[in-house]
């Protein structure tokens, strides 16, 4: 019996940092995706620097992708400003909820870097909640959307990590984004927290 290969997913990489050249973990990050056929990477701050989103455009780079990659810094237990200002303008009613299901079935993974260590985010920590907890607005923003939420993959203290955990951690990136198909999007690759 054969069996139909599976069409590789389009992936859209909404990646929102202030200062992309002062952070070595991102650069990397970045470096390691940016060549994937697949894979459109869409620096915010390069596109937006005014703050002036356009809208339609955004909407309809949504439309065409399958999986939606939401790549930042962990700024202030949230996300920076610039991706905030893109959520609350482009995921509106009418397009994405309400009477609008423009989003319905595609895939929402946050991508996170983050300063402090791991154990600095549970209870007895300095962050005092874990980061799925301080992840939930996404997460909400996401089934609001009726977007499949995909467990975030999170590289705890990005700066000072050892340079090959960081590769490592690229490297589980790549990895899940060339493995993906249309069946296993869901699964996710590499180390949560690595």
């Amino acid at each position: 019996m054969q069996t139909r290969p599976s069409k590789t997913p389009k992936v859209l990489v909404l990646y929102a940092h202030p200062e992309p050249d002062s952070s070595v973990a991102n650069q990397m990050m970045i470096k390691k995706i940016q060549s994937l056929d697949h894979v459109t990477v869409h620096d915010l701050y390069a596109h937006y620097p005014d703050f002036f989103i356009d809208v339609k455009t955004e909407q309809r780079l949504l439309l065409n992708h399958d999986v939606i990659v939401f790549h930042h810094p962990l700024y202030m237990y949230s996300c920076p400003a610039l991706l905030k200002e893109w959520l609350d303008r482009v995921l509106c009613k009418g397009f994405a909820f309400g009477s609008g299901e423009a989003l319905k079935g595609k895939v929402w993974r946050s991508v996170i870097t983050a300063g402090g260590r791991e154990d600095a985010f549970k209870a007895s920590g300095y962050n005092r909640y874990p980061m799925s907890e301080i992840l939930q607005p996404f997460e909400l923003t996401a089934a609001l959307c009726q977007m499949e939420w995909v467990e975030p993959l999170v590289l705890y203290w990005a700066r000072r990590v050892p340079e090959m955990e960081r590769y490592q951690h690229a490297e589980a990136y790549r990895q899940w984004l060339m493995n993906l198909t249309h069946d296993n999007h869901h699964r996710v690759g590499g180390q949560h927290g690595s």
